[in-house]
């Protein structure tokens, strides 16, 4: 954000004001060089990944979707193995189409151990084709989004990027703050030409985007490598990943929700029940017919059933139990967070052994899904995309005018960082201001050490 000279700032008792302001500005400085290359990038996918299904639908409409017949659906087994026809391998999970135009989608592990989402016709049992699990064109945004594909050392960077932002709205906003001025506060001075018209969009732009891009840095917290996990542990509690109060009175695997695919952040640490075959496995609940049973265990369709009537919102997904204590997992987590829902079912009886609704999570919990399903425009329809984009584009000129900014003022053969206060108890303080935020954000906290030595050590030795 906005960056003057201080002498323009009056003198106070104490540490002087001016002293303060370039003490701030410093800090400014470190931060947004640390953190804009970042920042920028995570704009420019996020304002992608909003509109993540009409990309998709649009991508790859031959493979998701199909004519409307008036012919029943076949029976999920017989598209299960259609899909199996065509892709050896293992079933992992089935999603049955959401609507009369929808592919059914059916998880496959391959023979080599990949996983694979192969697209089949309902009505025809035609397989459409494939992708690589999550490989879709918004699923590759989504990674890229994330850094995923650079490991995670990368996806620690933006954690450290994330906190980092959060204290360069703060010292933004104090730089900006009007002191008496007028121009420069809502409006843009100078021409295109002039490091004046830089300084004021800069300054401008960032206060207009500030309260946007805090809370994004926070909701996009939650997905972290290491203040993320930390958290979810604390929302959940040692309750095998539930919620306090959740019943979970029932024996548990080692298994986690998160393994048979994506799922809500709450429950990405919960562990999945485990079946129990104590020999009555030929009385099934839910009124399914002995008929439908497999080796003593539910078929797909036996499932499915037990699932329909459970009235999960459409484009649920039934994960396959993994071994002889696995569970049928069924869950959706549509855009309406009140129908998010997971339920995990006895293989053998088909009994509800845990469903878990969105009511049934934590205050923390509750309140960081929401959060989560604005950050990725899920929560009020078009109007959260729109507002959600205006700040990513808001966000990358802020970055640009930064940079522009930057680059009319560096000395030539130097880096530009502005010059130490004259009262060094200004850089402790500020320092030490910056340091609570550390606190919070470990990674941060470390970003900020290492900064700090450089500052003393390389850059205040030549200053």
């Amino acid at each position: 954000m906005a960056t003057t000279t201080d002498s323009t700032v009056p003198v106070q008792n104490g540490i002087g004001a001016g002293s303060l302001y370039r003490a701030v500005w410093r800090w400014h400085f470190y931060a947004g060089l640390l953190v804009l290359p970042f920042l920028a990038w995570l704009a420019l996918t996020g304002g992608l990944y909003v509109f993540k299904d009409t990309i998709d639908d649009w991508f790859h409409a031959e493979l998701k979707h199909v004519a409307a017949a008036a012919t029943p659906a076949h029976a999920h087994g017989e598209l299960v193995a259609a899909a199996l026809a065509a892709v050896p391998g293992t079933l992992r999970k089935y999603t049955p189409a959401a609507t009369a135009t929808d592919a059914a989608e059916v998880g496959i592990t391959g023979t080599g151990g990949e996983r694979l989402s192969v697209y089949v016709d309902p009505y025809r049992a035609q397989v459409l084709g494939q992708l690589p699990e999550g490989g879709s064109v918004a699923g590759t945004i989504r990674r890229l989004h994330s850094l995923k594909y650079f490991g995670t050392m990368a996806r620690g960077a933006i954690e450290i990027a994330a906190g980092w932002a959060i204290l360069l709205v703060a010292t933004g906003i104090y730089l900006w703050w009007p002191r008496g001025r007028r121009g420069g506060v809502v409006s843009v001075r100078g021409k295109p030409g002039q490091r004046l018209f830089w300084r004021d969009l800069h300054a401008v732009t960032g206060v207009f985007v500030a309260a946007a891009l805090v809370f994004l840095a926070l909701t996009g917290m939650p997905w972290s490598v290491l203040w993320g996990q930390q958290a979810n542990r604390w929302a959940n509690g040692h309750n095998f990943g539930y919620p306090a109060g959740v019943r979970v009175q029932v024996p548990m695997s080692q298994h986690k929700l998160h393994d048979a695919g994506p799922t809500a952040w709450s429950l990405e640490q919960a562990q999945l029940p485990q079946s129990h075959d104590d020999g009555h496995a030929a009385h099934l609940g839910h009124g399914a017919a002995p008929a439908a049973m497999a080796h003593g265990a539910l078929d797909l369709d036996a499932a499915m059933a037990i699932a329909a009537r459970l009235d999960l919102a459409p484009g649920y997904t039934l994960a396959l139990p993994q071994g002889p204590t696995g569970v049928y997992t069924a869950s959706v987590y549509p855009h309406d967070l009140a129908r998010q829902r997971v339920v995990h079912l006895d293989q053998y009886s088909g009994a509800v052994l845990l469903d878990m609704r969105y009511a049934d999570y934590g205050p923390l919990g509750r309140a960081l899904e929401w959060g989560i399903n604005v950050h990725m425009g899920q929560e009020f329809g078009l109007a959260n995309q729109l507002l959600l984009v205006l700040a990513c584009a808001a966000t990358v000129l802020l970055c640009a005018s930064g940079a522009a900014m930057w680059w009319k003022r560096r000395p030539a053969g130097g880096l530009g960082v502005p010059p130490l206060p004259s009262d060094r108890r200004a850089l402790r303080t500020v320092a030490g201001l910056l340091v609570l935020g550390g606190i919070a954000f470990p990674l941060v906290g470390a970003s900020l050490l290492v900064m700090l030595g450089l500052d003393r050590f390389l850059v205040g030795a030549s200053q």
